[in-house]
């Protein structure tokens, strides 16, 4: 995959490629990673590549023609879309990580200021997509989520393939609890299942914690699933459990 990033800031992405999968996945040629500054096609002596924004108001917007160029250089590397990073896009999910994982190129466009051109989105850019229903200082910190996200999932950037299939919402879902050594830590101890060295109950019970998690903490998650018998059931003892705890705590 290449994935070709038009920022103003190319050294903050290009800091991702030192540290973790990232780093592995460059390392294996499974990552190719460009970047585009906007102010190298700047029409002007000072490289500046924003402006006033018309009808007024604060801050500053960067300019159609900038962009579009840098955009234009980075299309020349690939066929894949332009992707704008704004709060204003659908927001990304593990699903649709997981379709862009599949594609062998693609351009994240990083915002600053107020934001672009409305011109230069019509024009130039092909989908819009946000990491949150949050505002960040610029587009950079959303496509260094995107670019890791993504990294994960292409073939032979994790040591153990199945460890990216078992992250929380692959299947949906919410991921299960881990544990590791020492066996006890201040009294508690690991659950006994996980010790007993049965895989048949193991992957039940991590089953039901990751159904019991999801229903806890992200119930919006459950109403797109349709449950099968096993999930249903385990999900239903979970629940019960929880309600008999909170009897006991609360008489």
């Amino acid at each position: 995959m290449r994935i070709d990033v038009v920022t103003l800031f190319p050294d903050m992405i290009g800091e991702l490629c030192r540290f973790g999968i990232p780093r592995i996945a460059v390392e294996k040629g499974l990552l190719e990673l460009g970047c585009w500054n906007p102010r190298d096609y700047a029409a002007n002596r000072h490289r500046s590549v924003d402006d006033r924004p018309y009808g007024g108001g604060p801050g500053m917007v960067m300019q159609f023609q900038p962009v579009a160029e840098a955009i234009r250089m980075a299309r020349q590397q690939g066929s894949g879309p332009v992707i704008y990073l704004s709060p204003q896009g659908r927001r990304l999910d593990q699903r649709a990580v997981q379709d862009f994982a599949a594609l062998p190129h693609m351009i994240l466009l990083a915002g600053r200021y107020e934001g672009i051109d409305e011109r230069l989105i019509e024009q130039e850019v092909d989908q819009e997509w946000s990491v949150g229903d949050y505002v960040l200082s610029g587009g950079e910190p959303a496509a260094l989520v995107w670019i890791d996200a993504l990294t994960r999932l292409l073939p032979g950037a994790l040591g153990d393939e199945a460890s990216a299939q078992c992250d929380s919402f692959m299947n949906g879902l919410l991921d299960y609890p881990h544990y590791t050594r020492p066996e006890v830590i201040a009294g508690q101890a690991v659950p006994k299942v996980l010790v007993g060295g049965n895989h048949t109950a193991i992957r039940r019970w991590r089953l039901q914690q990751s159904l019991g998690r999801t229903w806890a903490r992200r119930p919006d998650l459950l109403e797109q699933l349709e449950l099968n018998d096993e999930q249903q059931a385990l999900l239903e003892d979970f629940i019960r459990e929880q309600q008999s705890k909170e009897s006991e705590e609360n008489p």
